[in-house]
């Protein structure tokens, strides 16, 4: 029987959700003004946003466009006590950008969670994370208690889930954005991980990972929501994983040569570089997991890949930003907590091809690049098109730029948003039926106006820059990922 307990060797009980906190107005968000600079971009909000018009700023709403757009990521960094030492352990907040008629709304609310019940009552980050060491103080009743629930989320069978890497979704209202308390598929799988990149068929079936070393917990949800399957799978190394992919037919999991050699508090310091080994790509079938096959390329690190297709031959294809090594986890996200810009080498939108003689390459576009998108609506088919954030290396640890990359004809096309810009991950949303006939829907944190942005372009068009931007009346720290929901 597949069990937290023998999944995780935990036996710990989790502690409930206490309902969400109250929400003040914008102009009382802000414990401390910073310097219009990119650190506004890893500040700290203290309070949730309340729900308001966003101001029209340029341009007019594409006619027949509506929906919401959820975004998540870490808003809170540092108390009196003590702060969070990684970009990757602050507070989870969910945004939420309602697109409908024209106008546009938005409003933010900090994820309930555990962790930052108890923090905010000790006032100080105590509890352990990726990059955080665990402090004194820190009570772990479960692997939930140190849940951040502030890398993604997933809608999934009507109910919003705020997402973290190494713990269960949170469940949220997805209107009021009021926390609703761990979402738990079955009894005995309570506060088993559950990765923040779900893949999403066309049909709404979720298939996810959740780790534990060289053990994953294999997640597959019914089109509504609700638990279709759970397998445990062995994998060949305990590498790093924060996101993989599918085609229609397998899993494609990608194997990096940054491995967990020991436990360590915090996690990070027990994961160790070793690219002699190489990268291993692990291609699951997903009709019979024990179906598998192993391919090999060089040595790489990345965060991010986007959907991969299948020929009919069986070559496997898909995109993937890489950098030479993991320095900019290790240095980079660290010291910009700090206001402090650490040069690391840049991500480069990547081709990686497994066929069906075993062999397999990676080849560089040249093009730098992360965050890689598509339409989520041809997921697992074939297709030409790659939306990403781009522009890196600016003095800035951000992005400033959105674009499209075209895989047949190998060109890019891109929209500079502006030093003043920090651009965060677009997502692709169709209007037509063809490849490209569709939206990119993003935000940026626009420095000079203290403001962050929501903005529309045109897929086939991009580098003529938005069709439609409005700004709030807030400034949110830089967020991970999001969904698009269309109305």
């Amino acid at each position: 029987m597949l069990s937290r307990r023998n999944f995780l060797g935990s036996g710990l009980a989790g502690a409930g959700v206490l309902a969400g906190a109250a929400i003040l107005p914008p102009e009382k968000l802000y414990a401390a003004m910073v310097p219009a600079d990119w650190t506004l971009g890893a500040a700290d909000i203290d309070t949730d946003v309340a729900p308001h018009a966003m101001r029209l700023v340029a341009g007019r709403a594409p006619d027949g466009l509506k929906g919401v757009l959820y975004r998540n990521g870490p808003a809170k960094f540092r108390r009196p006590g003590g702060s969070a030492t990684h970009w990757f352990d602050g507070d989870g907040m969910v945004r939420r950008y309602a697109i409908d008629g024209g106008e546009a709304r938005m409003a933010a609310r900090f994820v309930d969670t555990e962790k930052r019940r108890q923090e905010a009552a000790a006032n100080a980050m105590l509890l352990p994370g990726f990059g955080t060491p665990v402090r004194e103080g820190a009570v772990m009743t479960s692997p939930d208690s140190a849940n951040a629930a502030n890398t993604s989320v997933l809608v999934s069978g009507g109910e919003l889930l705020a997402l973290w890497e190494a713990g269960s979704p949170y469940r949220m209202d997805p209107d009021a954005l009021e926390t609703r308390g761990l979402k738990t598929y079955r009894s005995d799988l309570a506060h088993m991980p559950f990765l923040a990149h779900p893949r999403v068929e066309p049909d709404g079936t979720v298939w996810n990972l959740g780790l534990a070393g060289k053990r994953a917990i294999l997640w597959k949800l019914a089109p509504g929501g609700a638990l279709a399957d759970t397998q445990l799978i062995e994998l060949p190394r305990a590498s790093y994983i924060h996101d993989f992919t599918a085609t229609a037919r397998h899993l494609v999991i990608v194997l990096q040569p940054w491995v967990l050699a020991r436990n360590a508090n915090p996690i990070i310091q027990g994961l160790e570089w070793l690219p002699e080994t190489g990268t291993q790509i692990l291609v699951i079938d997903k009709n019979d997991p024990t179906q598998r096959r192993i391919f090999e390329v060089p040595a790489f690190f990345a965060f991010h890949m986007d959907d991969a297709w299948e020929e009919a031959d069986g070559t496997i294809r898909f995109g993937i930003c890489t950098t030479p090594e993991p320095k900019f986890v290790i240095d980079e996200a660290r010291e910009l907590l700090l206001g402090r810009r650490v040069a690391t080498p840049l991500p480069m939108l990547s081709a990686i091809t497994l066929r069906p003689d075993g062999s397999a390459s990676l080849e560089s576009t040249g093009v730098a690049a992360e965050f890689p998108q598509n339409d989520r609506s041809r997921s697992g088919l074939k297709r030409s098109l790659t939306v990403h954030t781009g522009l890196y290396g600016h003095g800035c640890p951000f992005a400033r730029s959105v674009g499209v990359y075209d895989w047949a004809r190998q060109s890019n096309a891109e929209h500079d948003f502006g030093a003043d810009h920090l651009v965060e991950e677009f997502l692709y949303v169709p209007r037509g039926s063809e490849e490209g006939d569709g939206w990119l829907v993003g935000t940026t944190l626009n420095l000079a106006a203290r403001a962050t942005e929501l903005h529309v372009l045109d897929a086939r068009d991009v580098a003529a820059g938005p069709v439609a931007s409005w700004r709030g009346d807030a400034a949110l720290p830089v967020t991970f990922h999001g969904t698009f929901a269309a109305g």
